[in-house]
């Protein structure tokens, strides 16, 4: 796999006091971020690294009409032994999670005997030799005699290539746990949890994690998927997701208390997009994951009302949106004011010791809070929204609220969404669109006739029809002009995410993946090359092109912390074009620039079977403080210039 590394210059502490260069403007420090949604698998069978699906029996059919709590599970009783299983919901670990599995086991014929349950995953477990797997699973035992269990992964031809033991041996639930390691490979393994003595017990929550995750945290990530998204250095991770947030209905609003604490505590529910989350990728792991990689968490909340297409209601106009009572709006408006306590108050008080309890005494520091997802702009909508923002306002004036001005670039609730922010000095508008790589051409000039004075920009979700050269460019184009917008556009990330191989629900996505490996698109590489490339001022001249040509794009940064010069070219075009280059208001030039330039024809794409079509070449590329620099066609370049030793 590719690892594309970026040169970075640490300034000393007295070189970082050198004078900014005349003539820039101050722009968002993190204007290029990640937006993850979790659609696609994204999350469980996907970034989420727990291998057991339907781990807490919690499936059914009112998620899919073949689901039931059973689902992905197989009762199995071998050496002429017998029992049976059935589902219970009577004394649950917990009343979130209300379903288990009551195994019992009538006789065990001999030493190989055994009764009890298989789970196939998500499509398989791929398994590495060498590795090793953390078990665990909550037992309560219904019989005098502790029950003894024999846990095993098995490959696709049966073969046990991980074992271990554990004993059920007291009334009441407790978690129990052990250790897998892999003997053997496997793409597409099965776990069996097989008593192997006489009695009666219950199951639930059944989980097997890697215990190599991201950072080798505890209810991790998966560690592959992570690092790409830690490799593009984000200013910032907006979650838990777009249509997903205000959900399907007012019951399946995605409610941030339900997804803290033990993941046995934690709500499950359908997802909007077709399947099952089981929070066990909740807030606590969102905000956990944006420390670990330095971005700024973005939490994005329902404004009270559910998505418009609730109930399936796009196909005929979206008229789904229902709202929450008005006698319940001040439990709703504490329950964001609690987020801003979780995430940024003390370990003695009331929601920061939640945090703490979690492991993490310190604050998050929470500084944006999404309120609403292109929501239509009804009349409902307008007053519950008013009434959340203005109590965050009041209560947390040091939190920036982002609104939302619906799905469309324009229109009407484009309109209405803008005109209320103004009404409020709402600070950013959450704007959406997704449009074919020509728009993005030729709209290039969006931002430069927005407002200064009102709200500002953070576009929220944005993407070209397509996963080829040709709309990688495009976005390339558009981003340069988002730099040179920094001042009013503040964020700005492309959406969806993650896609995962044979549960794609909606194209284009950034990243493609199955259990076992991934592809990037040439979209996450012009992502990565402007996300991990970013500054704090945008010096206009400094790149002389033909002002004619819209396919000709470029931007000038200036990092202050870093001290580098960041210059960014993208030729969308089919012809060589020249471009002049003048830096020389920045006094100290070090002559050898690290350059990253992603070229490829227009049709190009990767995929699974050609995961390399398309990927940057990285390298130095001597400057001068004027110089002259021809860019191939189609072709996006980053040159990183030094100011300092």
């Amino acid at each position: 796999m590719l690892l594309v590394l970026f040169s970075y210059h640490h300034a000393t502490a007295q070189s970082s006091q050198a004078k900014l260069p005349k003539g820039g403007k101050k722009i968002s420090d993190h204007l290029f971020g990640l937006f993850f949604e979790d659609i696609n698998y994204a999350a469980d069978g996907g970034l989420y690294a727990e291998m057991v699906q339907n781990r807490s029996f919690e499936y059914n059919p009112a998620e899919r009409r073949e689901w039931h709590p059973l689902s992905y599970w197989e009762y199995i009783a071998t050496g002429f032994s017998y029992g049976r299983i059935s589902v219970a919901t009577d004394k649950p670990v917990h009343a979130n999670n209300p379903h288990y599995v009551v195994l019992e086991v009538e006789h065990i014929y001999n030493s190989a005997g055994a009764v009890g349950l298989k789970n196939t995953g998500f499509d398989g477990m791929v398994i590495k030799k060498g590795d090793s797997y953390n078990f665990s699973v909550f037992g309560s035992l219904l019989s005098k005699e502790p029950v003894q269990v024999k846990l095993q992964l098995q490959n696709s031809k049966g073969d046990t290539i991980a074992t271990g033991t554990l004993e059920i041996n007291a009334a009441g639930w407790k978690r129990y746990e052990t250790i897998l390691t892999a003997s053997a490979e496997a793409d597409s393994a099965v776990l069996s949890v097989l008593a192997v003595s006489e009695g009666k017990l219950a199951l639930d929550v059944v989980s097997l994690f890697p215990q190599k995750t991201f950072k080798n945290r505890t209810n991790g990530l998966r560690p592959d998927l992570a690092q790409l998204l830690a490799d593009m250095h984000p200013g910032f991770i907006r979650f838990p997701g777009g249509c997903l947030a205000h959900g399907d209905g007012l019951g399946n609003m995605y409610r941030w208390k339900n997804t803290i604490g033990p993941i046995e505590q934690r709500v499950e529910q359908r997802n909007i997009w077709g399947y099952h989350q089981t929070a066990g990728l909740g807030y606590f792991e969102y905000f956990q994951f944006c420390e670990d990689i330095g971005a700024r968490p973005l939490p994005v909340l329902p404004a009270a009302v559910s998505c418009q297409n609730s109930g399936g209601t796009w196909r005929i106009g979206g008229t789904g949106q229902r709202a929450l009572p008005k006698n319940e709006m001040d439990d709703y408006i504490q329950e964001v004011l609690d987020l801003v306590e979780w995430a940024n108050g003390p370990a003695t008080s009331q929601w920061g010791a939640k945090r703490a309890a979690a492991g993490h005494p310190a604050p998050f520091n929470l500084q944006y809070i999404g309120i609403g997802n292109e929501d239509k702009i009804t009349p409902e909508f307008t007053e519950r929204f008013t009434m959340i923002y203005q109590a965050v306002k009041a209560k947390h004036p040091e939190i920036t609220v982002v609104g939302t001005a619906g799905p469309f670039p324009d229109g009407e609730d484009f309109t209405k969404g803008w005109r209320l922010a103004n009404q409020l000095g709402v600070p950013v508008m959450d704007e959406h669109y997704y449009k074919e790589p020509e728009w993005f051409i030729s709209n290039q000039y969006r931002y430069d006739g927005y407002n200064r004075d009102s709200g500002a920009v953070y576009l929220g979700e944005y993407a070209s029809w397509g996963n080829t050269m040709q709309n990688a460019l495009a976005e390339a184009v558009y981003m340069t002009a988002l730099e040179r917008n920094g001042d009013v556009v503040k964020m700005a990330s492309y959406a969806p995410l993650l896609a995962k191989q044979g549960f794609t629900q909606w194209k284009p996505d950034m990243i493609f993946f199955n259990n076992k490996t991934y592809y990037l698109t040439p979209n996450y590489y012009v992502q990565q090359m402007f996300t991990a490339n970013q500054g704090d001022h945008y010096f206009d001249g400094v790149i002389v092109k033909d002002d004619k040509d819209s396919l000709l794009a470029g931007s000038c940064v200036y990092n202050s912390k870093s001290g580098d010069v960041i210059i960014k070219l993208a030729n969308a075009g089919q012809a060589a074009k020249k471009v002049k280059i003048d830096i020389s208001r920045f006094h100290t030039i070090f002559p050898g620039a690290s350059l990253t330039s992603l070229q490829a024809d227009t049709s190009a794409v990767n995929s699974f079977e050609s995961p390399g079509n398309v990927r940057p070449e990285t390298g130095i590329v001597n400057v001068a403080k004027k110089f002259d620099y021809t860019l191939t066609p189609a072709t996006v370049v980053v040159i990183r210039v030094s100011t300092r030793k």
